[in-house]
């Protein structure tokens, strides 16, 4: 049996309060390291937001796995980022688990979320 198709290349960032100077902080995203994943499709939905109706699709995103603990292990509060400028992809993790009995890929659900 052959291992996963990892061939789309995704940043993994993780999230950072930075101070706004107003005695608050704001949320900032510091890339972590590239990893190449397999990215499979999953079910989709709209909600609503602050803005108006969210295009909600999920996805089961393999990549090769790491020890827990390694900053290369991604992890629920982090996000993986496709591309660049205004059209940079955003995938928020929010599970990852084993994806076979040897420990050498993770999948991690995400979600990616887009204004409609």
């Amino acid at each position: 049996m052959s291992g996963p198709r990892l061939t789309v290349p995704l940043v993994l960032a993780s999230p950072v309060r930075v101070a706004d100077g107003m005695g608050g902080f704001k949320l900032s995203w510091q890339p972590v390291g590239q990893v190449w994943a397999e990215m499979r499709s999953g079910a989709g939905g709209e909600r609503f937001a602050e803005v108006g109706a969210q295009s909600v699709v999920t996805w089961r995103i393999t990549v090769r796995a790491a020890p827990v603990g390694d900053p290369r292990r991604p992890r629920p509060e982090q996000r993986f980022l496709m591309g660049e400028g205004a059209a940079q992809r955003r995938f928020r993790i929010e599970a990852v688990a084993e994806a076979d009995p040897g420990g050498r890929y993770l999948v991690c659900v995400a979600k990616e979320e887009q204004a409609a």
